[in-house]
């Protein structure tokens, strides 16, 4: 029981619906080709049936659980409780997979709706005394079982579930602890629409060409096109999805605009309005810390730390403190830098932070004689594409084929079916790459199904991967920035993570992994991405088809660590204010900006950076699972940059030996073991941080 109960899940013929008569595609055999959810039939009447179905089955399993008259044992118990919740786990799945992805009204008063719903329903589970104690005796007689390695970490990990959850604490307890677990399901769907909002509604609209000064040609194109979809013929428009926001920051020579762009970025949920998420983050960061306070925790970082690589906030604060000196230094000087250029150009104005990323372009160019614009042509998405699932083959003998038969959620999506070495299949793979309003923003992977094998019954997974990233126009296709190749290939590591998982329970296979391990996985990606031999396979002109030159692929070699103190800074001042959120001891109410201030003077972040999420759009603490668990990416890339050092070691980025290591020990176990047991069974030691350091230019 990795997350919860929730999100466990067996096979998934729904028997018990046969009988029912039922006509709701949720809960009847999906009749489609590898039991991908038929989309064209579900609407948004079917979840509210499906999800109080999926519920009022997971309790009668669970009565049966109780009811057993048998002494408690790993499988009537454990087992059961295991693979419980069938139903709920497939259909919340489709839901909130689809509300993320493609989103409208009625979802998003559903998600509403389900999130009390949902919780108490959690909570009826965990803190069901009767069932607990079954549980507990089950643990309390684990010396004497004759458990597997899974079954064991199944176990340890289904009592955890209980004792984390308050199965504990006494009755008064418990139904304080409900009620804060409700307000906070309700509070986190609020803070995720208040931002889609935000993201929806702002436009830069420029009616006078000239205003268009120094935006690459894409970028126009594409901001004409945003103007007709928005009404403003003739205009041009620029919102603040990335691809429109970034061309623009590092591009624009209209100073003011850039500004108006940068401020409505970095100003989402904070201005006093509809969607405004102040009181929403200070009321999640004080219930948070009272329901740790409840549960025997000092803070909620303590609580969920518990559980990750990490163990405690002080080795986190340690991470972030060794990274954070050096990479505040180079900030500096890369700030030092860029004024430098603006007084050498006449400029009578003091670097901020919406200039940093036109100044950083302009240095960029001037040192290493490289701009993103210069790349776009060579990263036509499907060349990308096909090269990431080049590396997969050569990894692991992995073959990738479109497939046009089988059922999806938008028109934007493709279909691939994913076939082992064997050419047996692994699984379903769905790719979402391109922003709309009815999409969150950023860039993820979830699973409409995950790998397991209940009873022996192999269960193969449906992945997607979500971008936003550059759009096709009509002149054009598709062409990525660098370092949305890489986001590419980081989110198409996650979805390996999945269809190579080996294990036999869901809750513990695939990405179910603790927040500062789960990254290992899709960050170790990224290295081939930017390997020469590699990009010469993908990067490909998309006009002449001329494979990238080897003077580019230099340059991008050389400006590997440039900028990186900024890169670095922005990031780590996030993982500092995610921490400082949840370290708090007492349930207090606090101004998210008094706050933010306050963190971010303590490490002296300068004025130029501001944090790359505040409080009041920070979706992966308040909206998401990453409280306390956000400093994961750079804990988890301490392990990546070693992981791949492991082949630089062989002289061959593609050895087969350490090819296979890596998958046998990181990618098919999931959360079967611990993380540091897993990586140091591949590498032979524990990480060293040197690699990173080098990576980033921090050394």
């Amino acid at each position: 029981m990795k997350k919860s109960v929730l999100m466990m899940a067996g096979v998934s013929m729904l028997a018990w619906s046969c009988s029912t008569g039922t006509d709701n595609p949720l809960l009847i055999d999906y009749g489609t080709p590898y039991d991908i959810p038929p989309f064209d039939k579900i609407t948004e009447d079917h979840y509210l049936p499906a999800v109080e179905a999926g519920m009022a089955e997971q309790l009668a399993e669970i009565d049966s659980v109780i009811s057993n008259t048998e002494a408690p044992t790993f499988e009537n118990t454990i087992e059961a409780l295991e693979f419980s919740g069938t139903t709920l786990d497939r259909v919340t799945l489709v839901f909130y997979n689809l509300e993320g992805a493609n989103t409208n009204d009625r979802m998003q008063e559903l998600a509403r709706q389900f999130s009390p719903m949902l919780s108490g329903h959690n909570d009826k589970i965990l803190l069901n005394d009767e069932l607990f104690q079954r549980v507990k005796v089950v643990w309390d007689d684990r010396a004497d079982l004759d458990l597997n390695t899974e079954q064991s970490t199944l176990l340890s990990e289904t009592y955890k579930a209980f004792a984390r959850n308050g199965a504990l604490l006494n009755e008064q307890q418990k139904a304080e602890l409900m009620e804060i677990n409700k307000e906070l399901a309700s509070l986190s769907t609020n803070f995720g629409e208040n931002i889609l909002a935000e993201n929806n509604k702002f436009e830069l609209v420029i009616e006078d060409q000239a205003e268009l000064a120094g935006l690459p040609e894409g970028s126009i194109v594409a901001a004409t096109e945003a103007a007709k979809e928005r009404d403003h013929d003739g205009k041009w428009v620029f919102t603040l999805h990335k691809p429109s926001l970034i061309p623009f920051l590092q591009y624009s020579d209209m100073r003011e605009y850039r500004e108006k762009m940068f401020k409505g970025y970095i100003m989402r949920g904070d201005n006093g309005d509809e969607h405004d998420n102040n009181d929403i983050a200070a009321k999640m960061a004080s219930l948070r810390a009272k329901r740790a306070n409840l549960l025997g925790y000092p803070t909620h970082a303590h609580y969920v730390l518990e559980e990750n690589m990490a163990k405690t906030p002080e080795a986190v604060y340690d991470l972030l403190n060794k990274l954070w000196i050096p990479a505040l230094a180079k900030a500096k000087r890369e700030a030092a830098e860029f004024q430098e250029m603006i007084d050498a150009e006449g400029g009578d104005f003091k670097l901020e932070a919406w200039d940093w990323w036109y100044y950083a372009e302009k240095v960029k160019k001037a040192r290493y004689d490289l701009d993103n614009e210069q790349l776009r042509p060579y990263f036509e998405v499907e060349n990308v594409i096909q090269g990431a699932f080049e590396v997969a083959n050569k990894l692991w003998g992995l073959t990738i084929k479109e497939r046009f038969d089988l059922p999806k959620y938008h028109e934007d999506v493709r279909t691939f079916e994913v076939k082992d070495k064997d050419s047996s299949h692994l699984g379903i793979f769905l790719v979402d790459y391109y922003p709309r309003a009815s999409k969150g923003g950023g860039a993820w992977m979830n699973s409409f199904r995950k790998q397991s094998r209940p009873k022996g019954v192999p269960v193969t997974p449906v992945i997607y991967n979500v971008g936003n990233f550059t759009k096709p126009t009509a002149e054009k296709p598709a062409l990525l920035t660098f370092e949305e190749v890489e986001t590419l290939f980081h989110e198409f590591g996650h979805a390996l993570h999945g269809f190579l998982s080996n294990c036999t329970y869901n809750s513990l296979s695939g990405t179910s992994v603790p927040r500062d391990f789960v990254e290992v996985p899709s960050q170790v990606m990224e290295n081939w991405a930017a390997e020469p031999e590699v990009m010469k396979s993908f990067a490909r002109h998309y006009e002449t088809g001329e494979p990238i030159p080897d003077e580019l692929i230099a340059k991008i070699k050389a400006a590997g660590t440039f900028n990186q103190g900024f890169k670095t800074g922005e990031y780590l001042a996030a993982s500092f204010l995610d921490m400082d959120w949840h370290s708090l001891t007492d349930s207090e109410l606090r101004v998210p900006d008094d706050f933010e201030d306050a963190s971010m003077a303590r490490i002296g972040l300068i004025p130029e950076i501001v944090s790359r999420y505040r409080s009041q759009y920070f979706a992966h603490i308040f909206a998401g699972g990453y409280a306390s668990g956000y400093y994961g990416y750079i804990w988890s890339e301490v392990l990546d940059a070693d992981a791949f050092q492991a082949f630089k070691e062989t002289g061959d980025i593609f050895d087969p030996a350490t090819a296979q290591s890596l998958r046998d020990n990181v990618f098919s176990r999931g959360g079967t073991e611990e993380p540091m047991v897993l990586y140091k069974r591949f590498r032979g030691r524990e990480p060293e941080i040197e690699p990173l350091l080098i990576s980033r230019g921090l050394n």
